[in-house]
Formats: structure tokens, sequence, C-alpha cells
């Protein structure tokens, strides 16, 4: 099967609930049913960021793959890097279900998982069962459990598990639906974490770049203390950004009102002008990935020109099944030489 033969196949499971539908997915990914995308990349597109070579500046964001069950077949959909998570040090069963909502008037998801997962054990086991040369970058994206949570011991310990099979690791601090996870974004509180990690670091044969997600509701104020911060302690990029917990007037779908975190079309927007913030903050010093309603090569464009040196995808991806990868990286590829630019790198920031 190809790409495509599975995206035209997605149809036969939007008559299921939302979670449902994406677990079922989630298993045919896993044994290979979607296919690969076997065709080269266009040169434009290869970039390096974080001390890496990507084949293509188009990610996987975090939260489609919690538990790394599958991805070796993502990463043969053609993405350029797959970040899996977000793990906690023990399973987690996360919030009642129903918790995740499709708006497909307005091409949007709302979430309210809670970091439902099975836990650092399991997740550290299949990434060592994954093969030394992977097709892709791999991010392994750690956060906390609900209960009985300590960051500043926590989030060390999973990065020590974790960075033996990682590209780079992201702390994620800012899912709206883990009561007081967004209260670690204060800059206060995110230095001792980052210092906290920073000590174990120190003592690991293996360092993967570590990487800070953050909220697309920030004050603009607020931006400066988080990168500061880290930059001051070694953090290599920061991810803009995480669901919202915003609603727009313009939303239609009948769930608009559910609580949760918003991704999407109608968080393209938002994300993006708080990326542009923050790469005028970063000054070029922090590698930005950018994520939020990205869905088309055109998308991918605006936040490359914001300041982002990568881009991820999650919500799109759901809606437009595996075909959506090729398409984007082709799309952005036309976009890159109709506007002149030879690579991915020469657009970075140039809107910011």
């Amino acid at each position: 099967m190809t790409p495509a033969i599975a995206s035209a196949f997605m149809p036969l499971v939007r008559g299921l609930d939302a979670e449902t539908a994406h677990g079922l997915a989630l298993k045919a990914l896993a044994m290979g049913l979607a296919g690969r995308d076997a065709r080269p990349d266009d040169p434009r597109l290869a970039t390096r960021a974080l001390g890496l070579r990507f084949a293509n500046p188009l990610g996987l964001a975090a939260g489609f793959d919690k538990d790394a069950v599958a991805v070796l077949p993502l990463m043969r959909l053609g993405f350029g890097f797959v970040e899996a998570g977000t793990v906690t040090p023990r399973p987690q069963a996360g919030n009642p279900r129903p918790r995740l909502f499709r708006l497909p008037e307005d091409h949007a998801v709302i979430n309210r998982m809670g970091f439902n997962n099975g836990g650092l054990d399991a997740y550290a086991a299949r990434l060592a069962a994954l093969p030394r040369a992977l097709p892709a970058v791999f991010g392994a994206n750690i956060g906390i459990n609900k209960e009985g949570a300590d960051p500043e011991r926590d989030y060390p310990a999973l990065y020590a598990a974790v960075a033996p099979y990682a590209d780079y690791v992201t702390v994620n601090i800012s899912s709206p639906n883990t009561p007081g996870l967004r209260d670690l974004q204060g800059e206060e509180r995110l230095a001792a974490i980052l210092d906290a990690i920073a000590a174990t670091r120190a003592g690991l044969p293996r360092t993967p770049p570590v990487l800070v997600k953050i909220a697309p509701d920030l004050a603009e104020d607020a931006l400066a203390p988080i990168v500061h911060a880290c930059l001051a302690r070694g953090v290599a990029g920061i991810i803009v950004s995480n669901t919202t917990i915003a609603r727009p007037a313009s939303l239609q779908g009948a769930a608009k009102a559910e609580a949760g975190g918003l991704s999407g079309t109608p968080l393209l927007a938002p994300s993006t002008e708080v990326l542009r913030q923050v790469a005028r903050i970063a000054r070029g010093r922090l590698v930005l990935i950018g994520v939020g309603g990205v869905a088309s090569g055109a998308d991918a464009l605006a936040k490359i020109k914001a300041g982002a040196a990568l881009v991820q995808l999650y919500t799109g991806f759901a809606y437009g099944g595996p075909a959506l990868v090729r398409r984007i990286k082709d799309d952005l590829a036309a976009l890159l030489a109709r506007e002149g630019f030879a690579s991915v790198a020469d657009a970075v920031g140039v809107e910011a």
C-alpha cells in the first residue's frame, strides 16, 4: 500500500469517535499498512539544525505517537523527523473519555488527553529495539505525571533514560491538560528544571540537545524571560507552540466549547505570531521549531519565514493522512524555488 492509498481509506474510520480512530490508525501504521514514500526529497529541502542533518524540515509533532509504537513506519512516510511522547515516569491513564473531539468545519481538534501513556519503561524499551540507523531524526518528548510529580527530579531522570536513543529531547511544560504544568514556564521554575537537567547531562556519555516546548497563550512580556533562561542554560531550541486554550469566535464545530487544547487551522496565525516574537528575542541564538495549524507547503513556509528552522504538524496529518507529507514537501520545494530561495535555511526568519 502507498501513502496515497492509505489516505483514501481514511474516510472509512471518520464515523468512529476520534480517539478510537486514532488508535486504529496507530495500529495500522505499526503494521506497515500505510506504506512508504520512497521518492527522494528535493535537495533544497535538506537542512541542518541542532547539529543534525534533516532530509527535509517537516516533522511529526509529539502527541500522535505517545508510546513510540510506530516511529519507524512514520519515518518511512517521508517525515524529516518524528517526535514521540509525551512520556511520563509512570504509566498514566489520562483524563476520562471522551477527551478528543473533531471540529471538521474548522479543520481543528480539541483534546484533553492528559498525558495518557504507558510510562517510561515501556517507551524506553521500544526505543532500544529500534534500528541504530533510522531514516529520519528522532525526538523524545518528556513530561511529568499528574500526581506525585517532582519536576526537578523527574525531568532529569526522563532525560537520562531517553538520552541513549534520542537525537534531541523536548521538555514539555506547556500542555494545558495537566494541572499546574504551564506554571513551569515561569522564569524561576523553568530555570530550576533546566539547571537540574544540565547537572544530569554533565554526567552522561551521550547528551542530545534539549528543547523546551511553550504555549501559544503566553503574554508577550513572558517570552523574553523564557528565552533568556534557555540561553543561559545551554538549551538548544524552543518549540512554538503547544495547543491553545483560546477559543476564536470563528469556530463553527459542535465541539467548540469542550475543555482542552485547540489545535489545527485556527492555531496557525496566533502560533506563528508567537514564533515571530520568540525569533526576534532569540536573534538566531536558538533553533526554533514552528508547529500549529500546518497543513500545506504555504503554511510551512510561513513558519520558516517567521523564524522556524524546522516545522511540525499533527492535526493536519490527522485530517490529511499519510499522503499529506509528500504533498507539503513538494509544495514547499516549489514555493522556495519560486521565491528564489536555494534552501530552507535561506528562508529562515526573513519575515521575523
